[in-house]
């Protein structure tokens, strides 16, 4: 393929090619040519000019495909074009040649076509240029016409298409020729030649004015002609054609002379409307002929007429536009709906026939009003079509007050009026259902009334009307769920005041039944008492039924639909009814079979017909209970269902003697009453009703074999019939387009026309179809049919194979008994049956019975496989291979294969050969590659022939599609035949005609298999691989070119997988082109394939197809998307502007998804764009005026207001991008941004500190971030939250809260100690308030309750008045739930109050959390304030905001503790197992009601956490000394009074003492929290766990809860090991380090307890000797403690989890050492050593908890731990500090040595020398290898200095002991590091000072001259630096030290000997000046002790300063030179500033 790359084509590589090489390799050199022929210099291409034109010619005249013909005109054209035009009359000479030729022989067609091609394309690109040719031209081509087959006559179509477009106006001469041409093939019998015509006709209207001026009649008329028998392609393409020509009529700009302007007709829109109105009215047919048929009453007009009028309808307003529909709205209305009541009297309409209109009439408004208008327009179409209700009723009243009941229900005006009424109902109920919440005002309007239109059609004579009452009721119940309860009630009353007049109890029923259909769609549910009053209703209807035989039927209809419709709401709320509703079953059926005997032999025609509609109303009830209660299935109530079934079945098998013996108008409900019954068996177990089978089955075969009319059900099986992937071969009716609503009805023969609710009402309450559009029953005779073939499937399967034959045996003879179409509907019927059973059988692995069973069945299918139906044969194949599947045998199977085999070798017949061909795919399909390879050849063989067959492209079209399946299913056996195959498949691309489109598709999904099966391997880079990547590459080339729109998504599809196996080789800025021109297209399956596509590129590749798509729009001149503006808004504003036009609901998700997938990839880089994407769809919100004027209340926001308003006069621009989107487009909107902030926060902090953002983007200008875009955030926020939309405002608040959290703490540079929210308190406020408005839905509330909490949490508002707002709108909610759910108007489902008032408690909880924390931050802060004012002035603003907050919160704290009680109370019964659920209250819990349980879980779960700190914040506060609030817990202004503590209100006859209170508020709160730590689900949130964690430590901060648990040392135990449980479970520091508080709370509990029985101990045995005192503590006087139930043993073991975690190296079993390991000391991380640190708090606090003996066991432990620490982390720091560690080791070790235990007599001993032996173990530490050079030798001495100075004397008095402690001294004086020897100094200094003398003086004798050698040394040596005079100034210390504890007699010595050591410090005058800053300090220091000395000891001191004058004259020049210094440093500052020593007074005195 290489060699064909070149600029001319490679003739050399050409010639060794074969025949069908040469094609391919001729299509990819024109490929390459004309991709490169744009992209060369007009130069080069003249130099090689008549070479390439010639090579083209040559190509031209030798017969190529269609792909290859196209190619060659468009490379002639762009060569031409670019480069000379002087031979170009001879290439179209050429041409015209070729055309005239005579030669008509097939091989030479494909040279004509090229030329016919060839000269369109010349023409196209060089129009005027080719001057007058053009006449000649056009005459050779139309001339060629007169006698060319299809195939010439669509080219040449297309070709003339070309031509005109190219030569504009120039061509009038030639327009009448060509319009006469295109007339005759606009009604030519090829479909494809249709479609040409249609285009050639469009292109020609644009200039021909008289199409739509003189010859508009005509060419109108001419459309309806083409209409007649016409396919879905045709009907798109001439329905476009007039739409098109109609708006040129309509628009048309009236030319400038004065011969245009006679010519030119323009007419009016309404007379376009009555145009098309003919055509729908009365078809193709002329209007005499027609006139003369309405009179005859003969009057049909052909179904496709209609439907294509009806597309033309659609097309016409949708190319004027919106705005133009806007304005003539109720014009269009008046006409549409004439076209539903227009018919002759004479004319009879049938029910069909109105309901083949009235589906196209909810067409046209749906596909014009739904998809151009804005929202704020459809609220005003919504009005207008109100108005027309109301206008209809006034005609309806009229004819209804007529007082002759005989006349008025036949009036014609009634029976005219009603199919306007149910079109115009069924579309107000899609607009408001669409509009959702923002339909609010047209509901409010009180002036249009909709709710009083559409309540009082509901009792109308006609049931069909009544119906779409009802179902319009739902649709505004479902877009408001406010609405749904008052309609209800309105509609229950209206029921039981009017329960005599039959249209009423019909009516209301249906709305009833409506409404509660809708509560499932509605999350916020109706109040329970609805279900209760529907019930009565329902009761009391089936009750009086028989009491008025007038309405008895009516009665019982609608009793049964209202038990039926309340199933729908769930087992909650059925569950209540069920006893009742059984019983009415049971009443249904007569008891036995006796009894039904007697009815029969009483009954008459009108009593049966009661009976049979109250029983069919019966069944389907319980069908409904089965299918929306299936939790309430149990086996119990399956049981008590049983009973009537045998009298059902046998009422079944009477039917057709009844209809015999009472005629026709039993019929309908017979029907209707089987149908029920096989609906409710087929749901129902088999088992359950076995003995019926056979009596069931009978009738089954019956209904199947007979049916009553000649109806072919077709569309009613498609599902069930055959697979989905056969849909494609049986025409694009099946397919899923936007025309699928009206396409339906041609598809079903003869006279239906499609479902409508008046066939089943019982279908108003049932779940809407997709789309939300009105539910479409079939009717009953049809549906029985799907409902039998089900039930046929379930009962065959199990009964004994003697029936099963038996049943074949009836249903061949049945088949062979009819004939013709007759005989089509039976095999249908049976076939669909039969497909069923094997469906059953192979879902329960049975197996079909025997050999004759399964060859009766092979007769069956075969039969079918042979129908001219093709419908039937795709059945047929399909249920072929259930066969072989089910059977389970190879040998069988076989046998099929081979059927289909010979049977292919022999047929020449389409049938045959389609059947057959298809039969061996669907084998494959359902087997999977048989096994055998020789069988896969041999049927690849036969599909590869049949495949070729071009005299039939119905033969290829079924074996290319079954060649695709079989593909499919042989995976990896397939590889050997890949190459052949993709050969065949490239040859029929190259070569089939594009006209037969449907083989094109086929070979679409062949090469989509294909692909598949190569998978990965396609990145192979060999030459095989790379060939076959090639032709897949060819083949989709091929494909995109196709005009066939679903040949061009599979050519997409196959894209998507080439790129997805070899990204590398597929051109992505050529797909994402052609993905972008096919983004709007019209066609609904290619914009899905567009979409699936970009799907996955962009999760690969976001960033490069955003650019391509954007590059390619900015190049592009032409062929771009139309509608959508790639090159401003880039292809994710295109995107979101599809999202907003697009009805389909998978698509709608794609987008979404797709736009996700961009979002996450370049979100933060293109952070801008995105947001301004997002803010135009926010901003362009239809009602954002009136939205401004919600908040005026605050001065602030004047300036804000009017930025707003200004941007909402930017909305009426007309250039804004996103005109009146949608209101789920911008919550999507508002979605997006809150998933920007997410990304953001991943992506850095510069995205949340503005600061730094706007720094770096002084930096770097195309830097981005967040913080930057705050304000428009904040306004977006505030825009959503205040929308209409319930839905926008729930994102709203979202974003709010996310923007409060993440933005709370971001600081203001330009004002410090302010935060960057601040300024927008005005704005928060202003979106929060309406939220708390009376109307406002719950949810709503709940989430603004939410943001409330968050916004006073985050500390932003500090100005009290601003704080008092937001508390205030909490206040308002706190007052409104108070007030109990009675003083609420009952709206919505209890749980919704459940919601509300939780979400409430939890924002109050959340703030009262934030409160006391502040506080307590505040309490711990104050210290004595700064001296700066400004600080000082802030800092008493957060005290006193601090202080307001918590006085707001403490206003209301009385009542919000109950509830909070409450609340928890309740949350502790519904986390209740199962198996306790009757200990619950009856009634409920004090918010939840017994029926809300369910669905008040989750709510309770979300929000008990908050709750239960504040509480436990609360009780701790009061400290537990609450007296009176036991009856605030009672009593709550409450419905359902909250049952304390468990226990029932009435069983409390005693009040409580506040002592039990208190123990029932600390059970609570605790059993809340061990419950929930004990096993927190994985999911449960850290904040929970962490909410439990801080409860508990509150709980234990006051005494009397500490001594609850003091006492109880199970309780303690138990919590420990809780608690140890998460430590281990959860990693997170936090939580870790919060349990750990509360272990050392519980500590802290048991220690008190112990100390209080000793002290209560010693006070009562005072007396007695102290021996006999028993042993209070752990360990008793035994020592042992018994894991499980020992205090300290547990707590040793969370110390030692925590421990072990940080420093594994303390765990012996890891060391493999039992001592502490000599590794390197370490660092832990800040979190590791807040960790290590509370755990050595918590160990060194244990032996308190301990008897003596208790203790002496845990010592070694609790030693080791502590000594471990110090050892691992005792690191050098080069300041001197100690790592947090360290220090707390130290403190520990201080704590556990200064332990009461260490003295007491019991353990003295034994302490005392496991205290010595770890004190070896820390002397040890120096002699490890090397280790003393990485420890921290202060640390260690330390420890040392804590030996010898807490433990009793004999431990470290030791002698051997003292020596090595002296010895270590002694190596730190002589350290190198002064810290080290400063450290050591000051400990000596507290030993020096210790007043025991035995501790001290050993010390002072041993170091004491080493000090003052040291001293003396210091004389020669002066300090250098500050860390060396600290050294020597703690020497002076030490040694005065020494003197004043020294005795009299040594004393004089030491002041002798330490005098000269200081005198040799001082400095004389002249030394002092030039002195460094060390010596300096030196001398001042020795100076100063000289001073304290020399008063001290006077007698030495005269005596030493005697006996040296040198020294003396020192010490006198110094103290001489210290005074003068004094005093000059006192004299200036008085002279100079006298105010200042005032100052530092002052600030002294602070």
């Amino acid at each position: 393929m290489e060699l064909a790359h070149s600029f001319l084509l490679n003739k050399e590589a050409y010639n060794q090619l074969g025949e069908f090489q040469k094609a391919e390799f001729v299509f990819e050199w024109l490929r390459f040519l004309e991709k490169l022929l744009p992209a060369t210099s007009r130069a080069d291409i003249k130099e090689k000019q008549s070479k390439l034109v010639e090579q083209l010619i040559s190509l031209l005249t030798s017969s190529p495909g269609p792909p290859a013909r196209q190619l060659i005109a468009k490379n002639l054209a762009i060569i031409y074009s670019t480069g000379d035009t002087f031979s170009v009359h001879q290439t179209i000479d050429k041409c015209n040649e070729l055309i005239r030729s005579k030669d008509d022989s097939p091989s030479y067609l494909p040279t004509k076509l090229a030329a016919v091609v060839c000269l369109g394309y010349l023409y196209k690109k060089l129009g005027r240029i080719l001057g007058n040719s053009f006449v000649d031209t056009v005459g050779n081509i139309l001339k060629a016409m007169k006698n060319a087959e299809s195939q010439g006559r669509y080219e040449i179509m297309l070709s003339l298409q070309n031509i005109l477009k190219g030569l504009g106006v120039a061509a009038i001469p030639c327009h009448r020729d060509i319009y006469k041409a295109a007339r005759s093939c606009l009604t030519d019998r090829s479909m494809a030649v249709r479609c040409a015509a249609a285009k050639c006709l469009l292109e020609l209207q644009s200039e021909a004015t008289f199409m739509w001026s003189t010859d508009l009649d005509s060419v109108v008329t001419l459309c309806f002609k083409s209409f007649e028998g016409s396919n879905y392609g045709v009907r798109i393409a001439v329905s476009k054609l007039l739409g098109s020509v109609l708006v040129s009529a309509v628009t048309s700009k009236q030319g400038g002379t004065a011969s245009a302007r006679q010519n030119v007709r323009k007419i009016s829109f309404e007379e376009a409307l009555e145009l098309l109105c003919t055509g729908f009215l009365r078809g193709s047919s002329g209007f005499l002929r027609a006139s003369g048929d309405i009179l005859k009453g003969t009057s049909s007009v052909s179904r496709d007429v209609r439907v294509g009028v009806t597309q033309a309808y659609v097309v016409f307003i949708s190319t004027l536009g919106g705005q133009w529909l806007e304005r003539n709205f109720s014009a269009l209305l008046s006409h549409v709906l004439d076209l539903v009541s227009q018919s002759h009297p004479k004319a009879v309409q049938t029910q069909m026939d109105a309901i083949c209109r009235r589906r196209c009439i909810s067409f046209i408004l749906r596909a014009t009003v739904g998809g151009l208008l804005g929202g704020k327009a459809q609220i005003a179409t919504a009005k207008e079509i109100c108005q027309a209700i109301w206008k209809l009723k006034k005609v309806v009243d009229a004819a209804m007050s007529d007082s002759n009941v005989e006349t008025r229900v036949g009036t014609t005006d009634v029976v005219a009026s009603q199919h306007m009424l149910i079109c115009s109902l069924e579309e107000l109920g899609n607009l408001i259902q669409n509009l959702g919440t923002t339909a609010a005002p047209v509901l409010q309007d009180s002036s249009t009334g909709v709710l009083d239109a559409v309540v009082s059609i509901i009792i109308h004579p006609s049931i069909s009307v009544q119906l779409a009452a009802a179902w319009c009721l739902r649709c505004i119940a479902v877009a408001l769920p406010c609405f749904l309860s008052p309609l209800l009630d309105r509609c229950i009353e209206r029921l039981t005041a009017l329960k005599s007049s039959p249209e009423a109890v019909t009516g209301y029923s249906f709305a009833i039944a409506a409404l509660l259909g809708a509560v499932r769609m509605c999350p916020l549910g109706i109040p329970h008492c609805k279900g209760k009053a529907v019930m009565t209703v329902a009761e009391d209807l089936l009750r009086s039924a028989s009491q008025n035989s007038r309405i008895s039927i009516q009665r019982m209809q609608s009793g049964w639909l209202l038990i039926a419709a309340l199933m729908t709401l769930g087992p909650a709320v059925v569950q209540h009814h069920l006893p009742r509703m059984l019983l009415l079953w049971k009443c249904a059926f007569p008891l036995s079979p006796k009894d039904l005997e007697t009815e029969k032999s009483r009954g008459d025609s009108f009593t049966w017909q009661v009976t049979l509609e109250s029983r069919a109303g019966a069944l389907c009830a319980i069908k409904s209970f089965i299918v929306h209660c299936g939790g309430l299935l149990t086996d119990e109530v399956i049981q008590r269902l049983l009973p009537p079934l045998p009298c059902a079945v046998a009422l079944l098998t009477q039917l057709p003697s009844l209809t015999k013996t009472y005629g026709n108008p039993l019929k309908p409900s017979a029907v209707m009453y089987r149908k029920r019954l096989y609906e409710l068996l087929t749901l129902l177990p088999p088992k359950s009703y076995e003995g019926s089978f056979s009596a069931v089955l009978k009738e089954l075969v019956l209904d199947l074999t007979q049916p009553d009319n000649q109806m072919s059900p077709s569309a009613a099986y498609l599902p069930s019939l055959c697979h989905q992937d056969e849909l494609n071969l049986l025409g694009p009716l099946l397919q899923e387009t936007e025309h699928r609503f009206i396409e339906e009805q041609l598809f079903l023969v003869n006279s239906i026309a499609g479902g409508s609710l008046e066939y089943d009402p019982y279908s108003v309450y049932e779940r809407a179809a997709e789309g939300g559009s009105v539910p479409k029953p079939l009717p009953p005779t049809l549906s029985i049919i799907g409902a039998a073939t089900r039930l046929f499937g379930v009962i065959f399967s199990h009964v004994p194979e003697s029936q099963r034959f038996q049943v074949l045996e009836q249903l061949l003879t049945s088949i062979k008994q009819t004939k013709g179409s007759r005989q089509q509907i039976v095999q249908q019927n049976v076939l669909s049956a039969f497909s069923n059973v094997l469906k059953h059988l192979a879902s329960c692995k049975g197996n079909l019975g025997s050999e004759e069973i399964r060859s009766c069945a092979l007769t069956l299918v075969m039969s079918a496989l042979e129908s001219s139906n093709p419908l039937l044969r795709c059945s047929a194949a399909e249920s072929l291979a259930r066969l072989a599947q089910v059977a389970a045998d190879s040998t069988f199977t076989a046998g099929l294969v081979q059927i289909s085999f010979d049977k292919l070798k022999s047929a020449r017949d389409v049938i045959s050969r389609t059947g057959h061909s298809l039969a061996l795919g669907s084998l494959y399909r359902y087997l999977g590659g048989i096994g055998s390879t020789q069988h896969l050849n041999a049927c690849v063989g036969i599909l590869y022939t049949l495949s070729q067959d071009s005299t039939s492209p119905e033969v290829q079209t079924w074996a290319l599609h079954s060649l695709s399946l079989v593909i499919d299913s042989a995976g990896p056996l397939y590889h050997v035949h890949v190459e052949p195959t993709l050969s065949l498949v490239l040859m029929l691309l190259l070569t089939v005609p594009p006209a037969y489109a449907e083989v094109h598709q086929s070979l679409g999904r062949c090469l989509n298999a294909l692909i598949a099966t190569l998978g990965p391997e396609l990145q192979g880079s060999s030459t095989t691989v790379s060939a076959l990547r090639a032709s897949c590459l060819l083949g989709c080339a091929v494909m995109q070119d196709n005009p066939d729109c679903l040949v061009q998504a599979q050519a997409i599809s196959c894209l998507q997988q080439l790129h997805m196996f070899a990204p590398r080789h597929v051109n992505l800025s050529s797909l994402v082109r052609c993905l972008c021109v096919n983004l709007s297209s019209s066609y609904l399956l290619l914009r899905r394939a567009v979409l699936a596509c970009l799907h996955q590129l962009v999760q690969r590749e976001a960033a490069e197809v955003s650019e391509h798509a954007v590059a390619l729009a900015k190049d592009s001149r032409e062929d771009f998307s139309p509608g959508i503006n790639i090159r401003e808004v880039g292809l994710e504003g295109a995107l979101l502007s599809l999202l907003d036009k697009e009805l389909d609901p998978k698509l709608c998700q794609d987008i979404r998804e797709t736009l996700s997938h961009m979002l996450i990839s370049m979100g933060v880089e293109k952070l801008s764009f995105w947001l301004k994407l997002c803010k135009d769809v926010l901003a362009a919100s239809a009602d954002f005026i009136t939205v401004v004027s919600v908040d005026t209340t605050q001065e602030e926001e004047g300036a804000q207001g009017d930025d707003e308003f200004a941007l909402a006069l930017e909305n009426d621009e007309k250039l804004h991008p996103f005109p009146h989107p949608r209101w789920s487009t911008r919550v999507f909107a508002a979605e997006c941004v809150c998933k920007i902030i997410g990304l953001c926060e991943n992506a850095g902090n510069a995205h949340f500190d503005i600061a730094l953002a706007q720094e770096m983007k002084q930096r770097d200008s195309r830097d981005d971030f967040l913080v930057l875009h705050l304000a428009d955030l904040i306004r977006m926020a505030f825009m959503a939250a205040t929308d209409h939309s319930d839905q926008l405002r729930l994102s709203g608040l979202q974003m709010l809260l996310i923007l409060v959290r993440k933005f709370a703490a971001v600081p203001e540079p330009e004002f410090p100690g302010h935060v960057i929210l601040e300024q927008y308190q005005a704005n928060v406020g202003a979106a929060l308030r309406p939220a708390f408005t009376s109307e406002t839905p719950p949810d709503v509330t709940a989430k603004a309750c939410q943001v409330c909490s968050a916004w006073i949490a985050s500390g932003v508002v500090s100005d009290p008045s601003d704080l008092q707002r937001v508390h205030q709108l909490l206040v308002t909610s706190l007052t409104k739930i108070q007030a109990g759910q009675e003083a609420q108007s009952q709206l919505y489902n209890e749980g919704t109050s459940v919601m509300e008032i939780l979400a409430v408690l939890k924002a109050w909880a959340e703030v009262y959390i934030v409160a006391v924390q502040r506080q307590k931050k505040q309490s711990d802060v104050n210290r004595p304030p700064l001296v700066i004012n400004i600080a000082e002035e802030s800092c008493r603003d957060q005290i006193s905001s601090v202080d307001e907050l918590l006085e707001l919160v403490q206003a209301d704290l009385g009542n919000l503790s109950k509830l909070w009680l409450a609340a928890l109370q309740d949350y502790t019964l519904l986390t209740l197992p199962s198996e306790f659920a009757s200990q619950l209250p009856a009634e409920g819990g004090a918010f939840y009601t017994a029926e809300t349980i369910e669905n008040s879980r989750p709510r309770y779960q979300n929000s008990w956490a908050l709750i239960l700190h504040a509480t436990a914040l609360w009780l701790t506060s009061t400290g537990f000394l609450v007296g009176d609030s036991d009856e605030g817990l009672t009593n709550l202004s409450r419905p359902v009074t909250p049952t304390t503590m468990c226990q029932d209100s009435t069983s409390r006859a005693a009040v409580k003492s506040p002592e039990d209170v208190n123990t029932d508020r600390f059970h609570l709160v605790l059993g809340i929290s061990v419950e929930f730590l004990c096993s927190p689900r994985s999911d449960a949130g850290m904040e929970n766990i962490t909410s439990c964690l801080h409860a508990l430590r509150v709980l234990l901060d006051v005494p009397w809860p500490r001594s609850k648990i003091g006492s109880d040392q199970e309780l303690s135990v138990e919590l420990l090991n809780v608690l140890h449980r998460l430590i281990v479970t959860r990693e997170s520091p936090d939580i870790q380090l919060a349990a750990l508080e509360v272990v050392r709370q519980i500590l802290f509990a048991a220690q008190e307890h112990v100390k209080e029985k000793r002290r209560s101990a010693e006070v009562d045995d005072g007396a007695e000797e102290k021996e006999t005192l028993p042993e209070f503590g752990e360990g008793k006087d035994t020592g042992g403690l018994i894991p499980g139930k020992s205090l300290v043993f547990a707590t040793l073991e969370m110390c030692v989890c925590i421990l072990v975690r940080q420093l594994p190296q303390l765990n012996p079993k890891i060391t493999g050492s039992p001592g502490i390991t000599s590794g390197k000391p370490q660092l832990l991380s800040e979190n590791g050593s807040r960790l290590v640190s509370v755990a050595l708090g918590i160990l060194s606090d244990v032996p308190a908890v301990c008897s003596p003996e208790g203790s002496i066991a845990v010592l070694p432990t609790i030693l080791y731990l502590i000594i471990g620490v110090l050892r691992e982390t005792a690191v050098k720091l080069p300041t001197g500090q100690l790592p947090l560690t360290v220090a707390s080791s130290l403190q520990a070790l201080k704590g556990v040595l200064s332990s009461p235990m260490a003295r007491a007599e019991k353990s003295r001993t034994a302490w005392n020398e496991l205290l010595r032996s770890t004190l070896v173990t820390i002397l040890n530490f120096w002699d490890q290898d090397g280790a003393h050079q990485e420890l921290d030798e202060g640390s260690l001495l330390t420890a040392i200095t804590i030996f010898i100075l807490s433990t009793s004397p004999e431990v470290a008095t030791m002698e051997c002991l003292q020596k090595c402690c002296i010895e270590k001294f002694q190596s730190a004086m002589e350290s190198k590091d002064p810290i080290v020897q400063l450290k050591c100094y000051q400990l000596l200094l507290t030993i020096f000072q210790y007043p025991n003398r035995t501790i001290s003086y050993p010390y002072i004798h041993s170091l004491a001259s080493s000090i003052v050698c040291k001293l003396q040394e210091t004389e020669k040596v002066k300090p250098e630096n500050s860390a060396e005079l600290q050294v020597i100034q703690e020497g002076i210390k030490v040694v005065a030290a020494v003197i004043a504890v020294a005795e009299e007699e040594h004393r004089t010595q030491l002041v002798a000997c330490f005098l000269p050591i200081l005198i040799s410090f001082l400095l004389d005058e002249n030394a002092l000046g030039s002195a460094t800053s060390s010596t300096r300090s030196l001398h001042e220091f020795a100076l100063q002790y000289l001073m304290q000395i020399g008063p001290q000891y006077s007698l030495v001191f005269k005596k030493v300063m005697a006996s040296s004058p040198p020294m003396k004259a020192r010490l006198e020049s110094a103290v001489k030179g210290n005074q003068e210094n004094i005093k000059d440093k006192a004299t200036p500052r008085h002279s100079k500033n006298p105010g200042k020593s005032i100052q530092l007074k002052t600030n002294f005195l602070f």
